[in-house]
């Protein structure tokens, strides 16, 4: 018991120092840069168990969505793990994840990640025929990503995630590399958890296509010359949605018929305001878990808050079957339904 008291009074003191810092930071940030990154399908959270916690994962998640907090944390696991998870976005799009992990004895764990947003069909429409064309155009985003983490100590774990990215809108698209960077430091009791993440560090995306070319008059005031000249629009350079992750994570396994899990993470984004990320899960004997948390703490005119989610698991022999769903609060956009299923063995 003295041991539990140690580990809450570090949480706690945690929590009041980040808690009285962060507003600070946050007000003394006068003007915020957002609506200046692209690709901002990379910062969807992934995964149910994460976002029931209210997206506060970074020294805590324990199935392959880690590969999109903190790519460090797989590896320490010993089994083969993979999830999928399928999201009715906002605004009518869908989101998917796929993500693999697989350890390899003495040598590190592998990852794979595929993530996506699509939209349906639309009408292409025109000044001059506004009921459409006859065409119809999409967008996607997708990303596709491989991963390795190693174990450096018994304590200490890092990990790389290395994804290629693209963004396309009908006959118009772009495309980057970027790298994601993950550490966590486990007590010696595994019950304390540090972890710390960049996600998104890599080139500008700049848009090109056919549908950025078009005919041009050097001179609609003279007559006689070619009013059809073949001309290209070129568009700026984005930067990608770097992120920044530090959590703390304490387990609490001496609680009735099974373990406690808080976590508190500080989120600092280079299109956004610093936040921060609360939650709390209570695992049942290893089968039903129970969550709740908070998104974007001190962030001003945030849309996202109140989350809450389930998971139930089971095992058959050396299989692990997982599922979990997750209930975000999105103001004005009403809310999200997260559903994932997932396995190990």
């Amino acid at each position: 018991m003295g041991l539990l008291k140690k580990n809450i009074q570090i949480f706690v003191l945690g929590v009041l120092v980040s808690s009285l810092a962060m507003p600070s930071a946050v007000q003394s940030q006068k003007i915020t840069k957002t609506g200046t990154t692209v690709a901002q399908f990379l910062k969807i959270g992934v995964g149910a168990r994460s976002m029931g916690m209210g997206g506060a994962s970074v020294a805590s998640v324990n199935d392959a969505t880690a590969l999109f907090w903190n790519p460090a944390m797989p590896a320490n696991s010993h089994k083969i793990s993979a999830v999928l998870q399928h999201t009715q976005w906002l605004v009518e799009t869908d989101f998917n994840y796929l993500g693999i992990t697989l350890p390899v004895a003495r040598i590190g764990t592998f990852g794979f990640t595929m993530t996506s947003l699509t939209m349906g069909d639309m009408k292409v429409r025109t000044i001059e025929r506004p009921e459409g064309t006859g065409e119809y155009f999409s967008a996607e985003d997708i990303a596709l990503g491989l991963a390795y983490s190693k174990a450096l100590t018994d304590f200490f774990s890092i990990g790389f995630h290395g994804k290629y990215i693209r963004q396309q809108i009908w006959q118009t698209s772009a495309s980057s590399i970027a790298f994601d960077l993950g550490t966590i430091y486990n007590s010696n009791n595994d019950r304390i958890h540090i972890g710390a993440a960049v996600s998104n560090f890599g080139n500008k995306m700049q848009f090109t296509g056919k549908s950025l070319r078009f005919e041009h008059d050097l001179n609609e005031e003279e007559q006689g010359d070619n009013e059809h000249i073949p001309a290209m629009l070129f568009t700026d350079e984005w930067d990608l949605p770097l992120m920044f992750r530090f959590g703390v994570a304490v387990d609490f396994p001496d609680v009735p018929l099974g373990k406690a899990t808080i976590e508190l993470d500080a989120t600092h984004p280079n299109d956004n305001k610093e936040q921060m990320n609360f939650g709390v899960e209570y695992n049942i004997m290893e089968v039903i878990a129970v969550r709740a948390g908070y998104q974007s703490l001190f962030l001003e005119d945030a849309e996202s808050g109140l989350t809450a989610g389930l998971g139930v698991s089971q095992t058959l022999g050396a299989i692990t079957f997982k599922a979990n769903y997750s209930y975000s609060d999105f103001g004005r956009f009403s809310y999200v339904n997260r559903f994932d299923i997932g396995l190990s063995f």
